[in-house]
């Protein structure tokens, strides 16, 4: 089978949303978050299985209220730069923001991740979801969906222009001529658009995969058009298999669209495996899971993310969900909107609407290894993801998948059995990107 399902591996440290006893097992040390130890080896065991990327999520706004990992967590640049030490192949994707981030620095910032790691960089743009980061850096509120979504583009556009700086034979380095650069062959951007003025060139050459890989991770309209004009990458929120088969379907269609080849945008559905011996067992885990993780104080607070860590306590939690559609314009405005129109639909009072956000979301793949590989297979092959972004409850649930589900894949066909390169384009099948300048020398000699 020519076609193979990409793995990436999302690290929970003490626990993100949802994992709110996560902090309270075991296995997890508790200052795992900010344990660069601890990203090491869970790259290491990422790469050992042949995963493409381990991805690292951020956020840039807290209150007490927050995930344990939210709380005390390292910067995704830097952690990534550590890791990139001690791998050799597993793909580093970090997640930066397009809205609070200058192009220039995140350009140069990926691009020397990009050549400490070989060529293994990826960038996750995100606009923020947290309305509170706007208050971190001098701003009074959280800019509007057009307006974040149009800075993100041009972000992308623009750090992609000063990834093109320097075309790729720009170092001749002839001591014989005394000529280390060749001029003709650096490019200044001098970009000015609406939302930035940017000159350039960026002081870094391109890197052995030509440019870092661009994923993203938006659901509203503006976000699947922003992925389907310059993701190569997808994190896709999943959810029910026929909710998956039609993002699928509807990012696909949107790149064809926008003029790019289908095939060269990578759909990541999330995916929180459990596996054990048998089915009984996995169910029995995966229940277990569910109750380490009921917290309602928690809950609340966690729902008031998607409306701008808006403080839902000061509600009566058995009146009437609240009248709070104003504020999804500059929070999670998808998710709220669903979460709005949900409680409506059903007359459902603020408690109600927490617990039900608060329940168990059980994961697909939950049973014995047979069972989760037949379904990571049928969900496959129905075109409903291109790979799956995994995260473990720790290393044990990490160790059965790996050791029993890997393995099945493989034999058959679906599951690489050794890494096809040594860059990130390269173990998911995406071109490098040619150099803009090179490119037109090209068209003009030819």
């Amino acid at each position: 089978m020519s076609r193979k399902i990409h793995l990436a591996l999302h690290p929970y440290g003490v626990g993100g949303p949802g994992q709110h006893g996560l902090w309270k097992d075991p296995e997890v040390a508790k200052n795992a978050s900010i344990d660069i130890g601890y990203y090491i080896q869970q790259a290491r065991a990422a790469e050992h299985a042949l995963f493409d990327a381990l991805f690292i999520v951020d956020s840039q706004f807290i209150n007490a209220t927050y995930p344990a990992h939210y709380l005390n967590r390292l910067e995704p640049l830097t952690l990534l730069s550590a890791v990139a030490t001690h791998t050799r192949h597993v793909g580093l994707v970090g997640t930066a923001s397009s809205t609070y981030n200058s192009p220039f620095n995140l350009a140069r910032r990926f691009g020397s991740l990009d050549h400490i790691s070989g060529g293994r960089a990826g960038w996750n743009v995100v606009t923020s979801f947290d309305t509170g980061t706007s208050r971190n850096y001098g701003l009074e509120e959280h800019l509007d969906y057009a307006t974040r979504y149009g800075r993100a583009l041009e972000a992308v556009q623009v750090i992609q222009g000063l990834w093109d700086s320097y075309e790729d034979d720009a170092f001749p380095a002839d001591v014989e001529r005394g000529v280390f650069l060749d001029p003709d062959k650096l490019h200044a951007l001098n970009h000015d658009g609406e939302h930035f003025r940017v000159d350039g060139p960026l002081n870094l050459s391109r890197s052995p995969q030509g440019q870092p890989v661009i994923f993203q991770a938006g659901v509203s309209d503006e976000g699947r058009d922003l992925a389907a004009k310059v993701a190569e990458g997808i994190y896709a929120p999943g959810g029910s298999f026929e909710d998956a088969k039609a993002y699928y379907a509807d990012i696909k269609r949107r790149t064809a669209e926008a003029g790019r080849d289908p095939e060269h945008i990578k759909i990541f559905i999330h995916g929180s495996p459990v596996v054990r011996g048998t089915d009984a067992e996995a169910q029995r885990r995966a229940r277990e899971i569910s109750e380490e993780d009921k917290d309602f104080g928690r809950s609340l607070a966690l729902l008031g993310r998607s409306f701008g860590a808006h403080d839902f306590s000061q509600y009566d939690l058995d009146a009437p969900f609240p009248d709070v559609a104003h504020l999804a314009e500059r929070g999670g405005r998808t998710g709220a909107t669903k979460i709005i129109e949900r409680a409506r639909a059903g007359g459902l009072t603020l408690r109600q609407v927490a617990e039900s956000i608060a329940e168990s979301k059980q994961s697909p793949f939950v049973g014995a290894p047979g069972t989760v590989a037949d379904t990571i297979q049928r969900w496959f092959e129905a075109g409903t993801f291109d790979g799956i972004n995994l995260a473990f409850r720790n290393n044990t649930d990490l160790t059965w998948f790996v050791d029993s589900v890997v393995p099945l894949l493989q034999r058959r066909g679906l599951f690489r059995t050794e890494y096809e390169g040594t860059t990130l384009r390269e173990n998911l099948g995406l071109p490098i990107p040619e150099n803009r300048y090179t490119r037109e020398r090209n068209l003009v000699q030819a």
